[in-house]
């Protein structure tokens, strides 16, 4: 093997398994993060004294590649499983859901939509060809299974308000990948299973880190780079601070909107695909309160007096001293809310969760914190893998990818791991 110099542009899970495994096949790796942490989505703050993700994550059963690579670094032990509640708070009352006995008491449906509802979510968890559902309109293919009523009761609104004006055109496939994922993490049929990485994905962040070091790659934080340029002898030029360096090599794992911007030297063509990808922003307004909110993991809400489609109990999840509470705010970036200040968001938030527990009071609020990202989600309309450019683009030794690239595939540590490990083998090819 010829080993290669190579630069991972973004330092989220997916550039850091890459260059974990590029540094592994005898590459020099440097990697360039313009945040002052590694992690991206997954990364860590210090939230009223205790370290806590920006933006909430959880592990499911499906999720194969994070367990190799939690055997690999020696973190299997830190793994663990927690059987958890899923809730529905449906026009100002709530009820549990997530199980068969959850779905046939629940009285706002008939019981024909019932069982055409669960009928449809066990079908999901046993597809394996999703190029049979790429083509195919989400919505018109919900409601072909449960039919209208049950579309309007149990996903319309958790579509509008995650996907806004998008919600009518997105891929069946990509929502059953969604379903099929957390469908599968399950004890048995009346019981759902999620897991965590002890100590939240800083450990595993920290493991990767440690590693990379170990095997003599550089991490260059608060570093952005501004642009890539191809060099006449075919190698590839990055501007950092002003200054040229120069790679045979150029991983870009950063979203697929800043590319143009980027790597401007790109053809008009292939420009025009990757400022086609449309994504939503996130505002996630994340709570520390003396109580619970429910016992739920996951509430899904379908409120007319809520403009969010869940909220997130983390603490459910991973035991901690006080109740972990994330609202997250999916909005497209042009959206008016998207521009809204810190407290507005608060506010919203705080009276939604007052709603859904009356006897919250302001004193059960200990600590509030907002999380901000511009490219959080992107938007998967029907046959959206044909609106992608290569990996591999157009300049030799310049590959591409952002979460884009897990399709059908919902965001996740255990997807940013798969692609990462993919781009170093294309890289290694």
């Amino acid at each position: 093997m010829n080993p290669k110099r190579v630069a991972v542009i973004g330092a989220g899970v997916m550039g850091l398994a890459c260059a974990y495994e590029l540094l592994k096949k005898g590459h020099a790796v440097d990697i360039y993060e313009a945040d002052d942490r590694v992690g991206g989505m997954s990364a860590h703050f210090d939230f009223d004294g205790l370290s806590l993700e920006r933006f909430y994550h959880f592990v499911c059963k499906p999720d194969q590649t994070l367990f190799e690579y939690l055997d690999e670094l020696g973190l299997s032990d830190k793994l663990r499983w927690v059987p958890t509640k899923m809730g529905y708070f449906y026009e100002g009352q709530l009820y549990s859901w997530g199980n068969p006995v959850a779905l046939l008491t629940f009285p706002r449906l008939s019981l024909l939509s019932k069982l055409r509802y669960g009928i449809h979510m066990f079908y999901c968890t046993k597809i394996s060809n999703w190029q049979k559902l790429d083509h195919r309109n989400a919505v018109e293919w919900i409601k072909r299974w449960i039919g209208e009523p049950a579309y309007q009761v149990l996903w319309d609104g958790l579509f509008k308000l995650k996907f806004h004006h998008y919600a009518d055109n997105l891929s069946a496939a990509w929502i059953w990948a969604r379903i099929k994922r957390v469908g599968q993490s399950r004890r048995n049929l009346m019981q759902e299973e999620m897991g965590y990485i002890e100590g939240g994905s800083e450990t595993l962040l920290k493991a990767l880190e440690n590693k990379i070091a170990d095997l003599g790659g550089t991490m260059r934080l608060s570093t952005p780079v501004s642009e890539i340029t191809r060099q006449e002898d075919n190698g590839l030029s990055l501007t950092v601070a002003d200054e040229a360096l120069l790679y045979d090599r150029v991983i870009s794992t950063v979203p697929l909107p800043f590319v143009p911007r980027l790597i401007p030297e790109l053809s008009a063509d292939v420009q025009a695909k990757y400022k086609s990808v449309n994504n939503l922003g996130v505002a996630c307004v994340i709570y520390k309160l003396r109580k619970p909110v429910t016992e739920n993991f996951w509430l899904n809400v379908n409120d007319p007096e809520m403009a969010i489609p869940g909220i997130i109990e983390y603490s459910n999840l991973r035991q901690m001293d006080h109740s972990i509470v994330y609202v997250p705010y999916y909005l497209p970036r042009e959206h008016d809310k998207f521009a809204w200040t810190n407290a507005q968001f608060i506010d919203e938030a705080t009276a939604y969760l007052k709603r859904i527990n009356p006897e919250l009071t302001d004193d059960d609020f200990i600590a509030i914190h907002v999380s901000r990202y511009g490219f959080a989600q992107p938007i998967c309309e029907p046959g959206f893998p044909d609106r992608l450019p290569p990996i591999r683009s157009e300049w030799d030794g310049l590959y591409i990818a952002d979460t884009s690239y897990y399709y059908p595939e919902d965001r996740s540590i255990s997807e940013s791991m798969r692609l990462g490990k993919q781009l170093a083998e294309m890289v290694a090819d």
